[in-house]
């Protein structure tokens, strides 16, 4: 059965020439500690993470375009932009600004299923305005990474996809800024938010009947949920699919695992046209999990930057023979 998920003012037809993926969202530095060790100033923020495993899987597609719109400060290393670069994404994007890069500093323990903060300074991402070239506006897919819903609110005028779009949100923005995120919730193809968010967005303990509850408020045709450790469930339509994550026995900091599963995800939307079916989000989910498990191996972006198609194929291959 397929969705027709695109909401008002998208072109639902063959892909066209232009940007494939637009991904918006924080470059910064993390500095890490975990059981398995710290990480000083690491390349990091959702659309650091969000774009790599996009670029990786459009590389795999043959996409030729996807975007990257951020900003950094004068401390951003030149090592770092061309490590964005080499895996074949557009920087034009990404704007300069006076001051110092955002910067975060966390800790995780236990089941390291949630980070501690111990840091965070916005620097010049806290008067981050979003201009999209003219060259990534109307991409296939739009995916507006962790930002104020406002600033989401933004991008989508900026750059109103011809596919789908997509965003991810966190705790914070249902905290300070619900009803602006509410607004731009029911802008978008596809939500993307973790089973604590979709709870405290529905104040309801369960997680179906929360979910349930948040569809009809934003009218959403598509919401993910990401469960860490459980896995993802997805509400497509009138359609239900639940997938385990990936059996990873090394964790070694999660930071960035759902930005993975997000900018995968839109990879492999991007790569196809029409009304997104079942199977093919299904498949796209599968890829994304995949994606992520690499990504929670290693402090910052090591183990996602250096997977290679091999070695996901290989996890793929199993991970679907463990799904039969």
């Amino acid at each position: 059965m397929t969705i027709h998920s695109q909401r008002k003012g998208h072109e639902v037809g063959p892909v066209g020439c232009g940007m494939d993926v637009l991904v918006v969202g924080s470059i910064a530095y993390d500095s890490v500690t975990s059981p398995h060790g710290s990480v000083e100033r690491a390349l990091g923020g959702s659309a650091t993470y969000g774009g790599l495993a996009c670029g990786f899987h459009a590389q795999r597609s043959s996409l030729a375009h996807v975007g990257l719109v951020g900003v950094v400060g004068e401390d951003f290393a030149q090592s770092d932009l061309e490590l964005l670069a080499s895996r074949s994404l557009d920087l034009s994007g990404i704007e300069t600004a006076k001051g110092e890069t955002f910067c975060w500093k966390g800790s995780y323990q236990g089941s390291m299923a949630e980070a501690t903060t111990l840091e965070t300074h916005l620097n010049v991402f806290e008067h981050f305005e979003p201009k999209v070239p003219s060259t990534h506006q109307h991409p296939n897919v739009t995916f507006c990474a962790n930002l104020h819903p406002m600033v989401q609110a933004s991008v989508l005028s900026q750059a109103p996809p011809r596919r789908c779009s997509m965003l991810d949100s966190m705790n914070l923005w249902i905290e300070i800024a619900r009803e602006p995120l509410l607004a731009v919730m029911n802008q978008v193809d596809i939500v993307i938010i973790n089973d604590g968010e979709v709870r405290m967005l529905a104040d309801e303990s369960n997680l179906i009947s929360a979910s349930k509850k948040v569809i009809d408020m934003i009218g959403v045709t598509t919401l993910i949920i990401k469960r860490g450790e459980h896995g993802v469930i997805a509400f497509h339509g009138d359609q239900t699919i639940a997938l385990p994550a990936y059996p990873a026995s090394l964790v070694v900091d999660p930071t960035g695992c759902g930005d993975t599963f997000a900018g995968s995800l839109a990879a492999h939307l991007a790569s196809g046209h029409g009304p997104i079916s079942r199977d093919e989000l299904r498949h796209g989910l599968i890829a994304a999990t995949v994606s992520a498990s690499f990504t929670l191996e290693s402090f910052g972006t090591d183990a996602l930057y250096s997977m290679s198609d091999e070695q996901f194929d290989r996890r793929m291959e199993a991970f679907e023979a463990m799904l039969r």
